[in-house]
């Protein structure tokens, strides 16, 4: 894209007048700003409205910095963002890396930004092509933003390099090596990724390396596996618990670098989860947790309270993610301590893994952890409880009903404004085991849905809260004007909902009906209610109602139909109260 006209340089070197002061502080009030406001939306992601709201404080802050300085042009680099040498970021975050990725070194925010803009690129700087996304060069490309520009390091073709020019020594390809060995990046498992892919890319271009000569036979199949058994046997049986033995040696004889004493420890976490041993994470986490409860031991506690920390961070959580998203774990009990260790800032991380893991078992097994946190900070479960994706609710509501929440049953009401029918009829059967009143009001609502399967589902879970009170309401639905356009179906589960509250009132309006002779204008209405009273007998599943029933298949008064409906509920209601011994005559 056109270079930018007269932007301040954010690659100068820092100065100490008061101007440059004031523009780096007012970029870092942008900074927190446009950080906190990713954070609302990283807990809100379902609720779009609210976005402009989360980002227009930084709006505000860049808003006063283009007023008076005019446009503001930013380094991006790997972990932060940069403005005459300083970091405006005053915490970790994963946002500058998305754009050094795709090779952007500057963002320029120009005067009169709209907020319309900043959501669209914040929204791309969320984005997870790794997910499907469009990488972000392409989406920023797409959004044709007026105020925000970008200038991006293009790589460079060889072609027509004279020899001299194209010339690669073999110290190179080594250095090259050596660097993927040794970075500040937040990309902790950077360094397992070393590739032939990878260097062939670095290379691109050049055809040989001079005076390199490979010589020598190759290693067979057979060989290459038995070499690979006895590495990994080497690892996880006897490298990595003599490693940490050691380590502790170290500690308990006394070390004066802390700084140092962290970074062995986030070495050894690193190399751990690329194992999948969480099992000798644990026990790292027990023995610093032991060392700091003795006297003298707050640096350990530090140390242990870091070590906690980063065991939560989203790069790691993520890596673990991969590993649980399609494969049974050999040990989840393991898992599940890991995550019980960590901190309620993991919340977020651990909610965006779930929504990546296929496995059903490993989704119960994170939904447990979560559910620990669920009690204390609701909010975020809340939250997705709306989402369109009609797993994530369920997850939701499983994870809120684990964490016995006081107000969960009020939370589930709002999964009722849910268009999912499958989603609503899930969390009624959960409302339905509460036995509270707001869960009884909730289901009474539910009565006049507008979908029949609710209405439904909502007879037979409201006899289950309180009989006397569900046979008016039940009666009162039956008697409405709308009755007749109900299908059959309906009508049923309704009678069989009254008939399930055994009430005196309730039988004694099954045997009215019963008795009722039909004319020759009424024969089809009355035929009707007498088969929905059978129904409504056959739901009772009393001793008093197998009696009625038997006493209908008695009377060859009644029609065949009803006959024929009350020999199969009466045998139905047999078979529910004796058991299948009890009818030798249903068998013949």
């Amino acid at each position: 894209m056109a270079q930018p006209q007269k932007v301040t340089d954010a690659t100068a070197e820092p100065e100490q007048s008061p101007e440059v002061r004031e523009k780096v502080e007012l970029a870092k009030t942008f900074a927190f700003h446009l950080l906190k406001g990713i954070k609302q939306i990283g807990m809100y992601r379902h609720n779009e409205a609210r976005f402009p709201e989360f980002l227009s404080k930084a709006l505000e802050a860049i808003s006063t910095y283009t007023e008076k300085f005019g446009p503001l042009s930013l380094k991006v680099e790997q972990q932060n963002f940069m403005l005459y040498g300083e970091a405006l970021f005053s915490e970790e975050s994963p946002l500058p890396y998305k754009f050094f990725r795709d090779g952007i070194r500057q963002l320029i925010f120009r005067p009169g930004l709209p907020l319309e803009e900043l959501v669209t690129l914040t929204l791309i700087a969320l984005s997870e092509p790794e997910r499907g996304a469009d990488d972000v060069l392409a989406q920023l490309w797409r959004a044709g933003m007026q105020q925000v520009e970008y200038v991006v390091v293009e790589g460079f073709s060889m072609e027509g390099a004279n020899e001299d020019e194209v010339q690669v020594e073999v110290d190179k390809v080594v250095g090259y090596l050596y660097s993927r060995l040794q970075t500040n990046s937040d990309d902790f498992l950077r360094f397992a990724r070393v590739s032939a892919e990878d260097l062939d890319a670095k290379l691109d271009g050049v055809e040989q390396i001079r005076g390199l000569v490979v010589g020598g036979r190759h290693a067979t199949d057979d060989l290459k596996a038995r070499i690979q058994r006895e590495i990994t046997e080497e690892e996880n049986a006897r490298l990595f618990p003599k490693l940490v033995g050691a380590v502790f040696q170290v500690v308990e004889g006394g070390v004066d670098d802390a700084a140092l004493l962290e970074e062995i420890f986030l070495q050894l976490l690193d190399m751990l989860l690329l194992q999948e041993d969480f099992a000798t994470v644990n026990q790292i986490v027990l023995k610093l947790r032991a060392l700091s409860q003795r006297e003298g031991g707050e640096d350990l506690g530090r140390l242990l309270n870091n070590f906690l920390h980063k065991m939560g961070e989203e790069q790691r959580l993520t890596r673990m993610g991969e590993s649980l998203k399609t494969t049974r774990t050999r040990q989840p009990q393991d898992v599940t301590r890991y995550l019980q260790a960590l901190g309620v800032d993991s919340v977020l991380p651990l909610l965006s893994v779930l929504e990546t893991i296929e496995l059903p078992e490993n989704r119960v097994l994170l939904g447990d952890v979560l559910a620990t946190f669920a009690r204390d900070l609701p909010e975020p479960f809340v939250a997705r409880l709306l989402s369109d994706r009609p797993q994530t609710v369920r997850d939701m509501v499983y994870i809120l009903e684990k964490s016995n929440h006081p107000e969960r049953i009020k939370m589930f009401g709002q999964v009722m404004k849910s268009p999912n029918l499958v989603v609503k009829l899930e969390v009624m059967q959960i409302i339905g085991r509460g036995r509270t009143a707001e869960a009884r009001r909730i289901i009474l609502d539910a009565l006049t849905d507008s979908v029949s399967q609710v209405r439904m589902l909502a007879a037979k879970l409201l006899p289950e809260f309180d009989r006397e009170k569900a046979f008016p309401d039940l009666v009162r639905q039956v008697r409405d004007p709308s009755w007749d356009k109900k299908t059959s179906d309906e009508k049923a589960a309704f009678y069989a909902a009254i008939g399930a509250t055994n009430l005196p009132a309730a039988l004694s309006m099954m045997q009215q009906l019963l008795s009722v002779k039909p004319s020759l204008l009424n024969k089809r209405r009355v035929m009707e209610d007498k088969l929905l009273a059978i129904t409504g007998l056959g739901g009772a599943g009393s001793i008093q109602s197998y009696k009625m029933l038997q006493g209908v298949v008695e009377d060859k008064a009644q029609p065949l139909d009803v006959l024929t409906a009350a020999r199969k509920a009466m045998y139905q209601t047999r078979k529910a109260l004796f058991g299948d011994s009890a009818l030798p005559e249903e068998a013949s």
